[in-house]
C-alpha cells in the first residue's frame, strides 16, 4: 500500500455552516468552545473520545484517534455561516432551548460575536419557515456568486488556511434527479434560468465547490448527490459527503436490523413514529418536506436485510415511518418503534423501543467529527464521495456502481480502517485469533 502524504493541519480551519442559528449548529458551536476551554467532555465524538486498535490485539496498542491521526485541534476552528434570521449564536441558544443557560453563559462573549451572513432562501422549498434575513438577486446564479463572495471575504477576514462547509439547515421539499442535474453546463444554465429543480442547498454546494471548499450534507435533500456537482467536485479535487445525520431512530434501525439478519429472524413489519417540536419538526409537518425525510428513512431496512436474497424472511415487510410536530417537546424528540418479527417454525414475536433523545445533542458531535474528517480527507488528497464517512449518515452517498452500507458496525470498521490506512497502519480484519487455530 502506497504511503499517504498528509498535509500538516497547521493554521486556522474555517467552518462555514448553513443554518448557523439553528439548534444543531448553535449546540455544535457551543459544545466545541466548551470542550476547547475544558468546561465539558467531548461525549459522543468519535474523533475526540474513541480509541483505535493498532496491530495485533496482544500488542495492546489502543491509542485515542486524536493522538495518532493528524486532525485539526479544536482551538483552530473558526465558525461562520448563513441563516434566515439575524441573531447571534448566544441568542440562538436561548431561543432553541437545547442547552441550559449555565452551560453557554460562560461562553457569551464568543457566541455573541458570531452573527450570520444573509442566507439564500426560497420559500417554495421550505414552506413552513419565513425568512427575515435573506439575499436578493436576479436569478440563482447571482445568488450563488454572492455566496462565493461571502466565502472569500470570510476566509480573508478570519485569516483561515482552509475551509469546510456543512449544511445544518432545514429539509427541503422532495426533488428527484432530472436532466438538468446530469451535466455541469446544463446545471449552470439552469441556475441562470431560475429552474425550479435547482434548490437552495444546490446553490450552496455549487458555491462551495467553486471556491474549492469540501462540502457536507447533513440533511436528506437532493443536493451534492447529483452527477453535475459530483463531477464538479472531482474536477476541483474535493472530498464531499452526505447525507442526513444518522443520529436517532435510524441509528437504532442500523443496529437492530443487522441483529435480525445475523440471527436469520424474519420480519413482518416495522412501524416507526416520532414526535418533536423544534424547527425541524415544524418544517417536516409539511407533506412535501416530510417526503424527503421519509424516502431517506425508508431506504435503510431493505438495504440491510437484502430481501432479494432472503424472500422468505424479508420479502414482504410492511415499513411505515411517521413524524409528528409536537411543539411542547421542542428539541427533546421521542421515537417509538414497533417491530413484528418471527422465528423458529414461524412463531411471532415483538420488539418495541422507545428512544427519548435530543436531536441536537446527538447531531452536534457528528458535526464536529465530520468537519475534522473531511478536512483530513482534503489534506490527504482524497476526492469525490467519502464512503468511509457513511457511519454518520442515514442515506450514505455512494458511487453508482456500488451499494450503500447501512450496518452501523460495518460502517464503524470502515471508518477506523480508513484512519489506520491514512496513518500507514494495517487495516484490521479480526482474523488474528482465528489464524492461530490453524498454526
Amino acid at each position: 500500500m502506497e504511503k499517504i502524504e498528509i498535509q500538516n493541519p497547521a493554521g486556522k480551519l474555517g467552518v462555514l455552516i448553513v443554518g448557523l442559528n439553528g439548534a444543531v449548529a448553535s449546540t455544535f458551536i457551543t459544545g466545541t468552545y466548551a470542550i476547547s476551554k475544558g468546561l465539558t467532555k467531548p461525549i459522543g465524538s468519535i474523533t475526540q473520545t474513541a480509541t483505535m486498535r493498532l496491530g495485533q490485539r496482544n500488542e495492546n496498542r489502543f491509542p485515542k484517534i486524536k493522538e495518532v491521526v493528524p486532525l485539526a485541534e479544536l482551538d483552530q476552528l473558526v465558525f461562520g455561516g448563513w441563516d434566515i434570521h439575524d441573531e447571534n449564536v448566544y441568542e440562538s441558544c436561548i431561543r432553541s432551548e437545547v442547552l441550559d443557560k449555565r452551560d453557554f453563559d460562560p461562553l457569551r462573549e464568543e457566541l455573541e460575536r458570531l452573527r450570520p451572513m444573509k442566507a439564500v432562501f426560497i420559500q417554495d422549498y421550505v414552506k413552513r419557515l419565513h425568512a427575515t434575513y435573506q439575499k436578493t438577486g436576479a436569478n440563482k446564479w447571482e445568488l450563488m456568486e454572492q455566496l462565493r463572495q461571502d466565502i472569500r471575504e470570510f476566509k480573508a477576514a478570519n485569516q483561515c488556511d482552509r475551509l469546510v462547509m456543512i449544511w445544518c439547515g432545514s429539509t427541503e421539499i422532495y426533488l428527484k434527479e432530472k436532466d438538468i442535474h446530469k451535466d455541469l453546463a446544463t446545471f449552470e444554465q439552469a441556475m441562470k434560468d431560475n429552474h425550479p429543480d435547482v434548490a437552495p442547498s444546490m446553490i450552496y454546494a455549487y458555491a462551495s465547490i467553486a471556491e474549492k471548499v469540501p462540502y457536507l450534507n447533513g440533511s436528506p435533500n437532493l443536493t451534492i448527490d447529483i452527477p453535475a456537482l459530483l463531477k464538479f467536485a472531482d474536477m476541483q479535487n474535493l472530498p464531499v459527503g452526505g447525507k442526513d445525520f444518522k443520529s436517532g431512530q435510524t441509528m437504532l434501525k442500523t443496529v437492530l436490523a443487522p441483529m435480525l439478519k445475523t440471527r436469520m429472524l424474519g420480519l413482518r413489519g416495522w412501524f416507526s413514529t416520532n414526535i418533536l417540536g423544534n424547527r425541524d419538526g415544524e418544517v417536516l409537518d409539511d407533506p412535501d418536506n416530510f417526503k424527503t425525510k421519509e424516502e431517506c428513512k425508508l431506504s435503510v431496512i431493505d438495504t440491510i436485510l437484502q430481501p432479494e436474497l432472503y424472500p422468505e424472511l424479508y420479502g414482504d415487510v410492511y415499513h411505515k415511518v411517521r413524524i409528528n410536530y409536537y411543539p411542547p417537546r421542542k428539541d427533546a424528540k421521542e421515537a417509538w418503534d414497533n417491530i413484528d418479527l418471527f422465528g423458529w417454525m414461524g412463531y411471532p414475536m415483538q420488539l418495541k423501543t422507545n428512544f427519548l433523545c435530543r436531536d441536537s445533542i446527538l447531531a452536534a458531535p457528528f458535526c464536529l467529527d465530520l468537519v475534522l474528517l473531511i478536512d483530513l480527507a482534503q489534506r490527504c488528497g482524497f476526492k469525490g464521495i467519502q464512503q468511509w464517512l457513511s457511519f454518520y449518515f442515514k442515506s450514505p452517498m455512494h458511487e453508482a456502481n456500488q451499494h450503500p452500507e447501512h450496518d452501523l458496525f460495518i460502517q464503524g470498521v470502515k471508518l477506523k480502517n480508513t484512519l489506520r490506512m491514512i496513518i500507514n497502519e494495517k487495516p484490521i480484519d479480526f482474523l488474528d485469533e482465528t489464524i492461530e487455530l490453524f498454526r
